[in-house]
This record gives structure tokens, C-alpha cells and sequence, in this order.
């Protein structure tokens, strides 16, 4: 009887492996390359600066065949010279082995991009594939990057008490890193990129001219300091730019990926003709002025895309003509704390689509109370010809003015919402920035009698200006006592 037992339990225990494993499902690699599928034709990346490297992007890569693909390799063609480097699945090595796409899945492969940098002036193109081989097949995805050399201002020190503390930025909540521009250095050729806050020191000018393009680091600000002046000169054609580091995707538009350029108290005789400042925190920033001549004289200029506003006027002398200031969170123009102002020709356009503002896109006051104490300051402010208009129903100007410090505003040819003259001035999409007048538009040729032939022109040339006998009365707002 035990013989019997233990021949039926030797049987089993040698049969037992052989009756498990042929029900286990077998993995079969019979699948072809051809039957892979790419999410993207080329893994095309932006402008890239050489020495900062891109952003992260990924693709999928799917099996469509009804059959397991094992791949034996993933790699790039240039191998380890390449410029790009991959993570294939979670791989990172630079030749991912075995790598198997099971019949209707797919992988993700994450693709970075890092130029070096050379003598070029000019963005130059950078080509690599990434290799997946099978069997003596190879599947190929171009892989290419446009590099641009730069002029990096990285920060060489931070501002300290004389204890030695450094003072921390109440913006951002980090302390003062800076470099100090070369003014006289400043080479045209190249774009500058800013990280930290970049210097014009006292009694120094920064001259930019058309063409120039400076691109700015996260809450990184052009700094011009006490005494200091920015001089931008740029043209219709070429207006000089200042934007953030981010151009792929969404970020290409998206607010509140830098500082702001930075007019600081004591600076003086700024101007800036033929600008484009977009994606910031705060577009300009303009603190007091030291004397009676204007703190900044901005033309043809255009302000987009800010988290708190296009300019950030805080008792100082501004003079701005044809501006177009649009989508900003909180004011695409504050005039605050008192100042000088005056605008003509003006857009002052608010769509902003992230959330809800509470207070009129315009925003003129001269007090702040502070613990307690009420703060009350001179303002002159005029607006002439210009539209003030958004997505606010309740109007896109908030008035707040104490004529105990002396304080007058007055609207003359304005197109305002929430003003006597609100009507919709039809800009063609202004969602997606396009603010040209249809030709229904009630703002087409409302606006001075002005003496010239030819009367000058808004941006795009849509004639909003010409020339008409009826114009409306001036606005003057009451001012409380």
C-alpha cells in the first residue's frame, strides 16, 4: 500500500511542472515593426537655447498588430554624441534593451533636447532619430531642435543688510540675486536671457534697438535702478522683445512666467518706442519719479498677457501713446498713489480668461490706507481717444480719487464700458488676441479732428482715428471730498 502511495505521488510531483507550465499563456514576439505606430511623425522641439535644454516632451508608441513586438533596442542614431536623450519606459540608459509592446499597448518614450553652444548668430538646426530595431528591422523617428546661442545675465551676488541678512523680494519671497548689465557691452547680435534680477545701474543707459530680444527666467526682472535710464528704440517691423524663456505649447501665451521690467524710483527719462512685453507677472512696473521730467514715455507698444497687470504706474510721470495693453488679471493699466498720467490712442482690452476679476480693468486712485492711516496724493490723469473695454459687465474702470490731495481725471473720445459712451467695439477675436476693428465697429473714425492729411493710425492701421466733426465731451470725474 505505501509503495502504491508513494509511486502515484511520485508521478504526480513529475508531472505536475510539465501540467503548469503548458497552461500558463505563452508570450509570443512574432509581432512586426509595421505594426508599430507613432504618436507624432518627427519630435519637432521649438527654439531651443543652447546650455538650458528643453523641456520634457513625450510620445507614445503603439502596437496595432494583433501580436506581442519585442523590441531588442531603442536608441538614437547618433549614439552618445547625440544632443537628445531618451526615457523609454522609465529606461534612461542610452540603448534600452528588450523592451517588449505587448499586442494592443504601447510605451511611453520621453525626449529632452541640450545644445551646445557655437559662433552662430542665427537659430541652426539640430537632426537626431531615435532607432527602434527588431530582428534586423529598424524603425526610425526624426527627432530635431532649433538651438540659439544667447548672452546669459545670471546673478553674481544677492543685496544684504549690513548684518550680513539679505533682504528677501516680497514679490516673490526669495532674496535679490543680480548681475550688474554691461551697458556699453551689449551686443545686438545675440538674445540676452535673463535669470534673476539684471541690473542698469545708476547713471548708466541701456540702449535697445530694433530686433533685440531679451527672454526671462522664472520671476526674473530687468532692474533699472536709480539714475538709470532704458532707452528701446525699435520698429514696427522689428519691435524689441521681451518675453519669457517658455515659447513651446501653451506657454507661448501663458501669464506670470517672469517678473517685469522694472522702472525703479529715481529712474529717469525712460522710453520705450516699438515694444512687444508679454507673460509676465507685471508688464512694467513705474515707481516714483525724482523730478518734474516723466519717469516714461511708451509708444507703439504692445503689453500682453500679465497676472496683475500691463503697467503697474505707482506715483509716477507717465506719457503712452497708441498702446494696445490686454488680458491681465487684475488692471491692464493701475495709476495709483497719485502720479502724472496722460494716454492717447489707447487700447485698454481685458478678456482674461482664468478667472474672475473683481474691480474694473483701468484702475485710478491716490490714497492707500496703512495701518490705520490714510494716504492721500496729487494725481492728474487724462485719457483721449481711446477704448477701455473687456469682459466685465459691470464696467472696466475703477475710480477712486481724494481731492484732498488734489486730484483731477479727465476722459475725452473714449469708447468705455460702464461710461457714457459704452458700446461694443467689435475687435475681430479678442480671445485670442486679435483686437482690429470690424468694419461695423461704432470706433472707426471717432476721435479729435486732428489738422494733419493724414491722421495718425492705431496698430493695424485700422484708421480708428480719422478725422470727424462729431466728438463727444469730455468726462471729468467727480472726486470725493
Amino acid at each position: 500500500m505505501l509503495r502504491r502511495l508513494f509511486f502515484i505521488v511520485l508521478t504526480v510531483a513529475v508531472l505536475l511542472p510539465g501540467m503548469l507550465v503548458s497552461c500558463q499563456k505563452e508570450e509570443r514576439y512574432a509581432g512586426s515593426l509595421d505594426a508599430l505606430e507613432f504618436s507624432c511623425d518627427t519630435m519637432a522641439f521649438d527654439t531651443v537655447f543652447t546650455q538650458m535644454g528643453t523641456t520634457t516632451r513625450q510620445l507614445k508608441v503603439y502596437n496595432r498588430g494583433g501580436e506581442a513586438v519585442r523590441l531588442e533596442s531603442v536608441t538614437l542614431a547618433t549614439g552618445y554624441g547625440s544632443r537628445f536623450r531618451l526615457n523609454v519606459d522609465g529606461d534612461t540608459s542610452m540603448v534600452a534593451k528588450d523592451v517588449t509592446i505587448a499586442a494592443g499597448d504601447s510605451i511611453f518614450v520621453f525626449v529632452r533636447a541640450n545644445i551646445k553652444p557655437n559662433v552662430a548668430t542665427e537659430p541652426f538646426l539640430i537632426e537626431d532619430a531615435m532607432l527602434l530595431s527588431s530582428g534586423g528591422s529598424v524603425r526610425r523617428l526624426p527627432l530635431t531642435a532649433y538651438g540659439r546661442n544667447a548672452i546669459y545675465h545670471v546673478p553674481t551676488d544677492t543685496i544684504h543688510y549690513a548684518d550680513g541678512t539679505p533682504l528677501i523680494d516680497s514679490t516673490f519671497g526669495k532674496p535679490y540675486a543680480y548681475s550688474v548689465i554691461d551697458c556699453e557691452g551689449w551686443r545686438h547680435d545675440l538674445p540676452h536671457v535673463i535669470v534673476g534680477y539684471a541690473v542698469v545701474d545708476s547713471r548708466q543707459t541701456l540702449h535697445l534697438q530694433a530686433g533685440d530680444e531679451l527672454y526671462f527666467y522664472n520671476d526674473a526682472v530687468l532692474w533699472v535702478y536709480d539714475s538709470a535710464t532704458l532707452d528701446v528704440q525699435g520698429t514696427e517691423e522689428q519691435p524689441v522683445l521681451f518675453t519669457s524663456v517658455r515659447q513651446d505649447g501653451r506657454y507661448k501665451t501663458l501669464p506670470g512666467q517672469w517678473g517685469y521690467v522694472w522702472l525703479s524710483a529715481g529712474s529717469r527719462d525712460n522710453v520705450i518706442d516699438h515694444a512687444r512685453i508679454e507673460n509676465a507677472y507685471v508688464g512694467l512696473r513705474v515707481d516714483s519719479c525724482a523730478s518734474d521730467r516723466p519717469t516714461l514715455t511708451v509708444s507703439n507698444t504692445q503689453v500682453a498677457n500679465h497676472v496683475l497687470a500691463g503697467l503697474l504706474c505707482q506715483t509716477a510721470t507717465v506719457a503712452g501713446d497708441n498702446l494696445l495693453v490686454y488680458n491681465c488679471g487684475v488692471a491692464t493699466v493701475a495709476m495709483q498713489y497719485g502720479g502724472n498720467y496722460a494716454f492717447s490712442r489707447c487700447t485698454f482690452a481685458d478678456y482674461w480668461r482664468y478667472d474672475n476679476r473683481k474691480v474694473g480693468s483701468v484702475f485710478v486712485t491716490n490714497t492707500m490706507e496703512y495701518r490705520g492711516t490714510l494716504y492721500v496724493w496729487p494725481m492728474q490723469a487724462r485719457l483721449g481717444d481711446c477704448i477701455i473695454y473687456g469682459s466685465r459687465a459691470d464696467g472696466e474702470m475703477y475710480v477712486d480719487l481724494d481731492e484732498r490731495g488734489g486730484a483731477s481725471l479727465v476722459i475725452e473720445h473714449c469708447l468705455v464700458r460702464g461710461g457714457e459712451w459704452d458700446e461694443d467695439p467689435m475687435f475681430v477675436d479678442p480671445y485670442e488676441g486679435d483686437f482690429h476693428l470690424q468694419p461695423e465697429s461704432p470706433a472707426i473714425g471717432i476721435g479729435y479732428q486732428y489738422a494733419e492729411s493724414e491722421p495718425p493710425q492705431d496698430f493695424g492701421g485700422s484708421g480708428r482715428w480719422l478725422p470727424l466733426f462729431a466728438t463727444a465731451h469730455p468726462t471729468r470725474y467727480k472726486v470725493s471730498k
